[in-house]
């Protein structure tokens, strides 16, 4: 696996996302994992010093699944989120916890169930909620 770009993480979605992680079920155990390592890899920065170019939770991103050359417009959330917001992807979904922290133009290579591998590309920023001053959302 090719090394992955930096990341950098909101403070509250950190502490957030860990509780997900320590709740995590057997089911959600992988994901959970690779969540983990990039909580420990990322750099954590309180709500207001977030770049408005970085994917945090509840950001609605466009990107590309360069693997199968397909776009998709997004919205990153927590599970409990999924039903009501049209366009999610969970964050313990496989392709959901490989955007969190990833900027506008970077490239990440990430393992999916069985073996599998996608390589995803951030296109656009289309809301975030630091962006908007909605620091605890």
């Amino acid at each position: 696996m090719e090394q992955r770009p930096p990341i950098i993480i909101n403070r509250l979605d950190a502490e957030r996302l860990q509780r997900l992680i320590d709740d995590a079920t057997d089911k959600e155990r992988a994901v959970a994992e690779l969540l983990d390592e990039e909580l420990a890899r990322g750099t954590v920065l309180d709500p207001e010093m977030i770049p408005d170019n970085i994917v945090s939770m509840n950001s609605r991103i466009r990107f590309t699944d360069l693997t199968r050359g397909r776009q998709m417009i997004r919205t990153l959330v927590y599970p409990h989120s999924l039903e009501s917001v049209d366009d999610a992807i969970s964050v313990m979904a496989p392709i959901g916890a490989g955007l969190i922290g990833l900027k506008v133009g970077d490239v990440i290579h990430w393992p999916l169930p069985n073996n599998g591998a996608v390589k995803l590309r951030v296109d656009a920023i289309l809301w975030q909620p630091e962006r908007e001053k909605q620091f605890h959302r």
